[in-house]
C-alpha cells in the first residue's frame, strides 16, 4: 500500500500541472476576440436576469422570506444529522435512516486535509 505522503505528493503535483494548462487555456481564451464578445453579452444577459430575480423576489415577498428562512433551517439541520451520525458512530450504535417511502439510506463520510498555516 502507498505511503500516505506519496499519494499527497502525487495529487499536489498533478493539480500544479492541471494548474499550468487551465492558465494556458485560460490566457489563450483572453486573447480571442470572439470570445471576449460573448462573454461581455453574457455579462449584460446576467445583469438583467438578476435584476428580474430581485423584481419577483420582491413580489414574492413573505413567499420569499419563508424560503430563505427554510433554506437555513435545512442547512443547520443537516450539520445536526451529521454531528448525531458521527457520536452515533463513535459509540458503536448503528445508524439508520428512513424516508417517508421506507427507502432506507446509508452514511457516506470523507477526509480531506486543510492547509495548516
Amino acid at each position: 500500500m502507498k505511503k500516505l505522503q506519496e499519494v499527497f505528493n502525487r495529487i499536489a503535483k498533478s493539480k500544479k500541472s492541471k494548474k499550468d494548462i487551465m492558465d494556458q487555456y485560460r490566457d489563450a481564451l483572453d486573447n480571442n476576440a470572439e470570445y471576449n464578445k460573448i462573454k461581455e453579452k453574457i455579462k449584460r444577459l446576467r445583469d438583467e436576469k438578476k435584476s428580474i430575480e430581485m423584481m419577483v423576489q420582491a413580489q414574492m415577498g413573505n413567499a420569499w422570506t419563508a424560503l430563505e428562512n427554510l433554506k437555513e433551517d435545512i442547512q443547520s439541520d443537516t450539520e445536526l444529522l451529521s454531528d448525531i451520525a458521527v457520536t452515533q458512530l463513535m459509540e458503536g450504535e448503528s445508524l439508520e435512516v428512513k424516508d417517508d417511502n421506507e427507502n432506507e439510506y446509508e452514511p457516506q463520510f470523507t477526509v480531506r486535509f486543510k492547509k495548516i498555516r
